[in-house]
């Protein structure tokens, strides 16, 4: 039976849909929302390996061009160190670059649309498949299937649920875009004339080619992906980043 479903059961959090109606258009909205959803509770669980109430304090101060210039400077992520809680150089870049996408949601959440139309999961709609605490979700449609499931217990790492998180996120980005048919060449296109952004006025320029942007609301989203890319920064954090820490520090 095709089923597209999220449920999670932990702390407390207990929320659960799927998608009643199975259609190509349904399908990328309800994964709008898983993503929304699982970015939200990200940062909860890295607490073991990131200082996140003390990164949050790099928050940069101004406007949307000074909180780029900051975010993207070598100065930034020397400070980002400061709040890894790991001596092993390698592992540590590994955790950095996760606290950066962190601190780039938090600094640019009232000043871009870093979030899809559709708002978050945060009611249990559905019965879960599992009793325990767990993360589960599940997609079969067509040729498309899909498990990214864990159930969780006292042994659990806070890490690898953080890393389930990161890797449904990946997985809800990039089948979004298929199922509502972003023309994403077109977005990359708009962009094009940008390779890496340095320079101030290249930053004030980028952010005015982002606002000539024109799409709906789930093509801004992606825009917004495209333009960060430029700055070599992104809103969306790395799984592979977390599945390397796990495997190496474990």
């Amino acid at each position: 039976m095709d089923v597209v479903e999220f449920t999670m059961k932990h702390r407390g959090f207990t929320v659960g849909e799927s998608v009643h109606e199975l259609t190509d258009d349904n399908i990328a909205m309800f994964l709008a929302r898983v993503s929304n959803t699982v970015l939200t509770k990200f940062p909860e669980y890295v607490g073991d390996v990131i200082d996140v109430k003390g990164l949050l304090t790099l928050i940069p101060q101004g406007n949307l061009d000074e909180k780029l210039k900051a975010l993207k400077s070598p100065g930034t992520s020397r400070k980002i160190g400061n709040y890894v809680i790991e001596e092993d150089k390698k592992l540590k870049k590994l955790l950095i670059e996760v606290s950066k996408v962190i601190l780039t949601r938090e600094a640019l959440k009232d000043e871009l649309p870093l979030e899809f139309p559709g708002g978050r999961i945060e009611e249990l709609k559905i019965e879960p498949r599992y009793k325990e605490e767990h993360v589960n979700f599940t997609a079969k449609y067509g040729k498309w299937i899909v498990v990214k499931r864990l159930i969780i217990d006292e042994k659990t790492p806070m890490l690898e649920i953080a890393r389930l998180l990161a890797s449904i996120n990946e997985t809800a980005v990039n089948k979004i875009r298929e199922f509502a048919g972003v023309d994403i060449s077109r977005i990359e296109s708009h962009f094009s004339e940008f390779k890496k952004v340095k320079k101030a006025e290249d930053i004030t320029r980028l952010i005015e080619k982002f606002k000539e942007f024109r799409g709906d609301e789930l093509e801004a989203r992606y825009a917004v992906n495209v333009m960060l890319s430029k700055l070599n920064l992104t809103i969306d954090p790395p799984a592979k980043n977390l599945e390397k820490y796990l495997e190496k520090a474990g």
